[in-house]
């Protein structure tokens, strides 16, 4: 479904009854990444689903995407939806806007599942990586998300999840530039979360992989350790949802059950 936002399309869909359970994608990435998860929650819950800006079939408003301006478009679906409140389930860059989402709008919030995602900042190292893929988005896209795509899963899974990796990278190649580069912008200055989320008084839980080539995982397990929220570790690396997928599935069965 697409509703007209700012003059531009957000594309949604929402299946299922019960209590909302939001679902946002990672960079690069769109909504049909949670298909699997969806067909095994939809008999309990009501899910939506969300292209964020610049992604799958939502267009973009600008060159710059913050993670705040993700955060209004998804409300202003849940405002269309007449959905108060909801858990929320972020996969890396869904994982910010979750956050963005929970600072702005606290009330909205009744559980917020972390997906191989951070609270903290960029650091300045990443902040500068950050400009150096954008200019070789603005050079090359195509090569950029074929690259991209496959760091994303850990080494040792890269030969076992080779279609996977073939169809996100088919899904991805349809992305604009304007979309890439505004949300490597947003992402470059979003803000430190890590307090919003120390402080929220709902469910909060936050999956990482051991292996995850994008987060460090020893570097973020011990900042993690003083925000008082349930951590989940799996082995693989970034796409917990694909290399993980049965421990994935149950984790946030009994994440939005309980």
């Amino acid at each position: 479904m697409i509703l007209e936002y700012k003059n531009s399309p957000i594309f949604y869909t929402d299946v299922g009854q019960g209590k909302a359970v939001v679902l946002l994608h990672g960079f690069l990435e769109n909504s049909s990444m949670w298909q699997d998860l969806v067909a095994e929650i939809k008999n309990s819950h009501r899910i939506i689903t969300i292209d964020l800006l610049g992604h799958g079939k939502t267009g973009c408003l600008g060159y710059l995407h913050t993670m705040e301006m993700m955060a209004d478009a998804v409300v202003s679906v849940l405002d269309h939806l007449k959905i108060k409140n909801s858990f929320f389930i972020g996969h890396s860059m869904g994982g910010y806007v979750s956050l963005a989402l929970a600072e702005l709008y606290p009330e909205r919030v009744y559980g917020l599942c972390l997906m191989n995602s951070t609270p903290f900042p960029d650091s300045l190292d990443r902040q500068i990586n950050r400009d150096r893929a954008i200019k070789v988005v603005k050079q090359n896209s195509k090569n950029f998300i074929r690259m991209s795509i496959s760091n994303l899963f850990s080494p040792d899974n890269k030969e076992q999840f080779v279609e996977e990796i073939e169809y996100i990278r088919l899904e991805a190649m349809d992305m604009p530039v304007q979309g890439i580069v505004a949300a490597l912008e947003g992402m470059k200055i979003r803000k430190d979360r890590s307090q919003v989320l120390k402080a929220m008084e709902a469910h909060k839980m936050i999956i990482l992989g051991q292996k995850d080539p994008v987060l460090e995982f020893d570097d973020l397990k011990l900042q993690l350790a003083e925000l008082e929220l349930d951590i989940v570790e799996f082995r693989g690396g970034h796409m917990s949802h694909i290399e993980n997928k049965c421990e994935f599935t149950y984790f946030i069965k009994r994440f939005i059950e309980n």
